[in-house]
């Protein structure tokens, strides 16, 4: 029986993409080989990774003049090569702090360039992302950087700032939700959280903010050189992506990201009505502003926290546990995470707390 697994990341992959990668792991297609064992410019390795850019587009109804990359070094790389590409001498950057993961591209850029912090809500309790009539933007700021979601505290932008150089962290949300893209200068995702196994980061890139890098970077640091070699100047590893591949036909099977949002939408519902109709229980993020992707919350009697843990992972309920740095309860329910769970944790809930409360 497959655990119904909460965990932030890696994270769960549809079973029907596992299973089919299963039956495809030693012999793609009849070629006698494992897709992890062909050449990344051979033909079948190529199908695969020209539909998957395919997919993306059409999901996201990506608009002419960007570029649909797969870079490698996870999000982390990508919080020193935006301002190594983008942020050039004598510019200023505007970022938004709204926790942890927005802190960690926030130290990256002020070692590269000058770095001014538009909001800073970080270390509110409850826990928040900024409104866009708090932001205090630099006057021709090289870009405007975001965190869609906060894995971490649970915290999501509901609504986008408008800045035609809008650069977005979406690691933790990416696809589960209709966007336009033309609002954003660049989008992008590690993609062990809802995406793929790691290994991989997408990165969705207007050209012309491409075309802005300086002749000093270094050759593969460079989108344009991903650009220009299509996501293979060097080799792309391509497992994951021949699962993001699988993962794009599944959710173009299930209704698009319409179809994803309006399901994570209930899928959340659901959790944060079973914490929020008692007072055993506490959400930790301020309301308007919730994830649908990481639902965090505390029990008012703390110490009953990881009793909480162990008895749910005894019903099959796994890596509930918070954040180390933050503690409590943490449930992840990415595009991936079946109804059934969240209706089984739910149900543990409501029995831990008849037991305990």
């Amino acid at each position: 029986m497959r655990a119904y697994n909460f965990s932030a990341g890696p994270a769960i992959l549809p079973e029907e993409v596992l299973k089919e990668a299963q039956a495809e792991l030693v012999d793609y297609q009849g070629t006698g080989m494992s897709i992890m064992e062909m050449s990344h410019r051979g033909k079948e390795y190529s199908a695969i990774h020209e539909e998957c850019i395919a997919n993306i587009k059409k999901l996201l109804n990506i608009p002419e003049g960007y570029s649909v990359l797969f870079m490698t070094g996870g999000a982390s790389s990508q919080f020193a090569l935006i301002p190594m590409n983008l942020l050039g001498e004598g510019q200023t950057a505007d970022y938004t702090n709204s926790g942890a993961w927005a802190a960690k591209a926030i130290k990256e850029g002020k070692l590269l360039g000058n770095v001014n912090i538009a909001a800073d809500c970080g270390k509110e309790i409850p826990t928040r992302v900024p409104s866009i009539d708090e932001l205090k933007l630099t006057d021709g700021a090289a870009y405007l950087h975001i965190t869609s979601n906060e894995t971490i505290s649970g915290a999501q932008w509901k609504v986008f700032p408008e800045n035609e150089t809008l650069i977005a962290d979406m690691s933790s949300d990416i696809l589960s939700r209709p966007l336009d893209v033309s609002k954003f200068g660049m989008i992008y995702a590690g993609s062990q959280k809802n995406l793929a196994p790691a290994g991989i980061t997408l990165v969705i890139i207007k050209d012309e903010l491409a075309d802005r890098c300086p002749d000093t970077v270094p050759t593969i640091m460079r989108y344009k050189t991903h650009i220009e070699g299509n996501s293979l100047f060097n080799t792309v590893p391509t497992f994951p992506v021949y699962i993001l591949c699988l993962v794009t036909r599944w959710l173009l099977a299930k209704g698009g990201l319409e179809g994803m949002q309006k399901q994570n939408a209930e899928k959340a519902g659901k959790l944060y009505e079973a914490i929020d109709g008692t007072d055993f229980y506490t959400g930790t993020a301020v309301k308007e502003y919730r994830s649908n992707m990481n639902v965090t919350w505390r029990i008012a009697n703390e110490e009953l926290e990881p009793v909480f843990i162990e008895e749910a992972a005894k019903q099959n309920l796994k890596t509930l546990k918070g954040h180390r740095s933050v503690g409590g309860i943490r449930a992840s329910i990415y595009n991936a995470f079946p109804v059934e769970g969240i209706d089984a944790l739910v149900s543990f809930m409501k029995e831990f707390e008849a037991k305990h409360g």
